[in-house]
C-alpha cells in the first residue's frame, strides 16, 4: 500500500508579519482588535483576518454561529482562531434554528489554511429532519484546515424516525468538489453526549484525502464514533467519491450505541471506528470499548468495496457485539470488504450481549483479508469467529494467539456457516492458523482491563519470523514495535526491560 504520509501533527506557526487580533464578550466590533479594545464577535475575526494572523479569544459565552470567509496562504501563513491561553471560548447555541443550508458553529466552505483551536461548542440542536446541526462543518474546496483542541457537545437532531430520520454531526468534513479537502487535521478534540440521527460524531465523507484523524475522544454518543465513508454521492465524481490516504491514530472511542436513537430503534448498530467504502486508511493504535461494534470495515453500497484499510496496533475490548467485524451486512444489497490487513491488534472479551457475532465477525463478501498476530480472547460464549454468510474467499488467519475461558477443546470458529469447535478442528477443517496459538496471554490485569502483557507471556516474540513493522509503525503506546527477534503477538510489543509502555487511559476516571 503506497500513499503520502502527512508529518505527524505539525502545529501551523504564524508567519514572519503576522498580526494578533483579540476577541472579547465586551468587545465591539468596530475597535481595533487589540487587548485593550478587542472585538465583540468572533464573526468579525472571521470575516478580517489575513494571512499569518491569529485572534486570540477570551473566555465567555458567544451565541452566534461562525461561517470562517477568510484564508491563509502557503506563503503567509495560516489563520488562525483560537482560545485566549487558558481561557475557554464557548460558543453555545441555545435558542438558534439551524439554518436549511448546511451549518456549523464553525462553517467552514471553500477555506484553506485555517486552524480552528480550543473552544467549546455546545447546544446546536433541531427536531426537524431537514435540518442538520453541525459543531464544525468543513466542506467545499477547503484544504489545509486544522481542527484541533475543540470541546463538542449536545449538538442534537431528535428528529423523525427509522424510515425518516434526521442528522447532526459534531465534527464533518464533506468533500463536495472536484479537488479533494486535503491536508487536514483532526486532532485533539473531545466529541461527546450528541445526538446524530442517522450520522456520525466525526465524519471524513466524500472526495478528501491525506489526513490524520489523532488523538482525539470521542465518547456517550448515539450513533457511529469516527467513519470514513464513501460512495454516498457527496462528490459528483464517482471516482473522486471516497475518502482515502489518511490515517487515524490514537483516539479513544467509547460509550457509542445506536440503541434507542430514533433512525436506529432498537438496533445496536453503531462502531466505534467504521470505514465504510474508504480506501487506503491506517487505523492504528487506537483504544476502542464499550461501542455497540469496535471497529468495522464494510461498505453499505452494493457493488462497492472498503480496500486496503490497515488495522494495527489496536485494543478493542467490552463492545456489545464484535470487536471487529468485516463485509456487508445482509446478503445482497451491501458491498464489500477486500485487501484489508488486520494486524497485531488485541481483542478482548467482546459481543458483551453474547449474541453470537464473537471477537471477530466476517459478514458477506469478504475478499483476500487478511488477520495476522492478533490476540484473540473471547468471554464466556468461548465464540472468538462468526461467519454465518457463505462466499468469502482467499481470506487469511495466521499467527494469531487465541484463547477462551473453556479452553482449546470448548472453543468455537464459525466459517461460512458451519461451526468448528476446538482449535485442532478449526485448524485442520477451514486450513488456516497453521502457525498460531492457544494459549492464555498472561495480560497485566484482565479487570480494569489492562491488556498489555506480562514478561511471561507466550505472545512475547511469538509473531512471524519473517514479519516486520509497517512503515512508521509502533506499537499501542508509542514504542518500538520490534524489540526482540520476532514481533510480539497483540498490539502490545513489551520492552527489553519487561516492562509496557503503558500510559494513564486517556479519558480519565470513569464518568
Amino acid at each position: 500500500m503506497s500513499f503520502a504520509i502527512l508529518p505527524a501533527l505539525v502545529v501551523a506557526g504564524p508567519a514572519a508579519h503576522s498580526a494578533t487580533y483579540y476577541v472579547a464578550p465586551t468587545g465591539n466590533d468596530a475597535w481595533p482588535g487589540t487587548l485593550a479594545q478587542p472585538w465583540r464577535t468572533i464573526q468579525k475575526a472571521a470575516s478580517t483576518l489575513a494571512p499569518g494572523d491569529t485572534a486570540l479569544v477570551r473566555g465567555g459565552v458567544y451565541g452566534s454561529p461562525v461561517t470562517v470567509t477568510v484564508s491563509g496562504s502557503s506563503t503567509g501563513g495560516y489563520v488562525t482562531l483560537a482560545n485566549y491561553p487558558g481561557e475557554t471560548p464557548v460558543i453555545d447555541a441555545t435558542g438558534i434554528t439551524p439554518p436549511l443550508n448546511p451549518t456549523g458553529l464553525f462553517l467552514l466552505a471553500d477555506c484553506h489554511h485555517v486552524v480552528i483551536r480550543g473552544f467549546e461548542l455546545r447546544n446546536y440542536r433541531t427536531p426537524s429532519t431537514s435540518r442538520i446541526p453541525a459543531g464544525v462543518f468543513v466542506t467545499g474546496a477547503s484544504h489545509h484546515v486544522e481542527i484541533r483542541g475543540n470541546n463538542v457537545h449536545h449538538i442534537e437532531n431528535t428528529g423523525g424516525n427509522v424510515s425518516d430520520s434526521g442528522n447532526a454531526f459534531g465534527i464533518a468534513v464533506y468533500g463536495t468538489g472536484p479537488q479533494p479537502i486535503s491536508n487536514l487535521v483532526i486532532e485533539g478534540n473531545e466529541v461527546h453526549h450528541c445526538k446524530l440521527g442517522s450520522s456520525e460524531a466525526v465524519v471524513l465523507n466524500g472526495n478528501v484525502a491525506n489526513f490524520e484523524v489523532a488523538n482525539n475522544r470521542v465518547h456517550d454518543n448515539n450513533n457511529i464514533g469516527m467513519d470514513f465513508i464513501g460512495f454516498e454521492g457527496t462528490c459528483s465524481d464517482p471516482a473522486q467519491d471516497q475518502a482515502r490516504d489518511g490515517f487515524c491514530r490514537g483516539n479513544t472511542v467509547w460509550n457509542i450505541s445506536s440503541f434507542g436513537n430514533q433512525a436506529y430503534g432498537n438496533e445496536y448498530s453503531a462502531a466505534g471506528i467504521y470505514c465504510d467504502g474508504a480506501t487506503r486508511v491506517t487505523i492504528e493504535r487506537n483504544v476502542v470499548h464499550g461501542c455497540d461494534l469496535g471497529f468495522e470495515l464494510a461498505s453499505e453500497h452494493p457493488g462497492k468495496a472498503t480496500r486496503n484499510i490497515t488495522v494495527r496496533d489496536n485494543f478493542s475490548y467490552g463492545n456489545r457485539l464484535a470487536g471487529l467485524s468485516l463485509g456487508g451486512y445482509n446478503a445482497t444489497s451491501t458491498g464489500n470488504s477486500e485487501y484489508c490487513v488486520v494486524r497485531n491488534n488485541t481483542f478482548f472479551q467482546n459481543d458483551t450481549l453474547r449474541w453470537g457475532s464473537g471477537e471477530i465477525q466476517f459478514q458477506y463478501r469478504c475478499y483476500s483479508n487478511s488477520l495476522l498476530q492478533n490476540i484473540i480472547v473471547a468471554n464466556g460464549q468461548n465464540l472468538l469467529l462468526s461467519n454465518p454468510g457463505s462466499g468469502n474467499a482467499a481470506n487469511v488467519f495466521n499467527w494469531n494467539l487465541y484463547h477462551c475461558p473453556g479452553g482449546s477443546g470448548a472453543a468455537q470458529w464459525e466459517w461460512m456457516g458451519a461451526t468448528r469447535t476446538g482449535f485442532a478442528a478449526w485448524k485442520a477443517g477451514a486450513g488456516q492458523d497453521g502457525n498460531s496459538l492457544f494459549a492464555d496471554p498472561k495480560f497485566v490485569s484482565t479487570a480494569m482491563p489492562d491488556l498489555h502483557l506480562q514478561p511471561v507471556s507466550p505472545a512475547v516474540n511469538a509473531g512471524d519470523p519473517s514479519a516486520m513493522p509497517g512503515q512508521g509503525e509502533l506499537d499501542i503506546d508509542g514504542g518500538a514495535r520490534k524489540v526482540g527477534p520476532r514481533m510480539d503477538i497483540g498490539a502490545d510489543e513489551l520492552a527489553l526491560s519487561g516492562v509496557s509502555h503503558w500510559r494513564e487511559w486517556k479519558e480519565g476516571p470513569p464518568d
